[in-house]
């Protein structure tokens, strides 16, 4: 089914953490049937520039209450929501989430901390750099780094040689998002080393991207022309994070892949660019009910990529369909939808 990401025989991408890796932010979800609250009913005539309160509300009210959720994974992507619209108003709740009992939770809290600067927090992530999980350090350093402790700096690039694949993608990460382009010998040389698994390979390849250097549009290249879907919508990701004309022109192509996620997720990285030009490949999924017949997860997965692009173009013709998007029955697609909203009344 075009819908449905193409398996991998070898099952060897199918391997990356998607509670800490933010290559694949939103594709692989686990389901909940358990749906948003109900208590701010709105239409899709709601979402407009003369009543924008009630869409607003709804989206802040949405993530205020993932942060406080049960499931360690909404938490996170609530997290991540709140450190990618800068809603500083939320920062004392992700505060408490620092002391977290779940690892990826205390990591995506840290990363929030240092995303937004939040310094009322630095003496408590001061605390998770000595935490038992050695992914929680490195978030933590990196916290650190962003709030003028630059010495810490160091901790990211060693955490890269680590032995355990998973710390040494996470360190590539926070090493594209540090901002620090002194530490892109430190990310080729993971990217090459061939005791990298597949997920250091291309987080380190991303975090080039973020840095800006153009050196990696070949690597990128090869990656939007693999036989592998999932490779590709990584590709998709880090040329929109590469940011150049270049970049622009092939996520353009990749507006006709086969695979409808590939297109909504190129459709959002134009968006980035400031370029409505992939509206028409979202617009289809509401058009032609592209959602219709697929099982749960699958429909759950094309709500949220719809959602995320539609964050990133916020044409009129798109965000009419945010409120319907915040009563779906997925807290994911909720989240996902709050984002949307958020972003575009900034």
């Amino acid at each position: 089914m075009e819908h449905k990401l193409k398996k991998d025989k070898t099952q060897k991408y199918k391997k990356i953490n998607a509670y800490i890796l933010q290559v694949l932010l939103f594709v692989y979800l686990a389901v909940f049937t358990f749906g948003c609250d109900e208590s701010s009913q709105t239409t899709s005539r709601d979402f407009n520039a003369t009543n924008i309160g009630a869409p607003w509300s709804k989206a802040l009210g949405t993530i205020q209450e993932g942060l406080a959720d049960n499931d360690p994974l909404v938490r996170v992507r609530a997290l991540e929501v709140v450190a990618d619209t800068g809603q500083i108003r939320l920062m004392p709740q992700v505060h408490q989430l620092l002391h977290d009992k779940s690892m990826p939770v205390r990591f995506a809290a840290a990363l929030a901390v240092g995303d937004l600067e939040y310094s009322p927090s630095k003496s408590s992530v001061s605390q998770l750099l000595k935490d038992s999980d050695a992914n929680v350090t490195t978030a933590a350093a990196y916290a650190m780094t962003k709030l003028g402790a630059a010495q810490y700096l160091e901790a990211l690039r060693n955490a890269i040689s680590s032995s355990d694949q998973t710390v040494r993608a996470n360190a590539a990460l926070l090493l594209g998002k540090s901002g620090d382009k002194s530490s892109l010998e430190f990310l080729r040389r993971a990217m090459q080393s061939k005791d990298s698994d597949d997920r250091v390979v291309y987080q380190s390849a991303e975090a080039i991207a973020m840095l800006g250097d153009e050196q990696i549009y070949p690597k990128l290249w090869t990656m939007l022309i693999s036989a592998y879907s999932d490779v590709r919508l990584m590709g998709v990701r880090a040329m929109g994070k590469l940011g150049t004309p270049e970049a622009k022109n092939a996520l353009i192509r990749m507006l006709d892949d086969d695979i409808l996620e590939i297109r909504l997720v190129a459709a959002e990285q134009l968006g980035v660019f400031k370029d409505p030009i992939g509206e028409a490949k979202v617009l289809e999924v509401f058009e032609k009910n592209l959602t219709s017949g697929l099982d749960t997860e699958a429909r759950e997965r094309i709500n949220v990529l719809t959602a995320l692009a539609i964050g990133q173009i916020c044409t009129p013709t798109l965000t009419k369909f945010l409120p319907q998007l915040l009563q779906n029955e997925s807290k994911f697609v909720c989240i996902a939808a709050a984002k949307a909203v958020l972003q575009c009344t900034k």
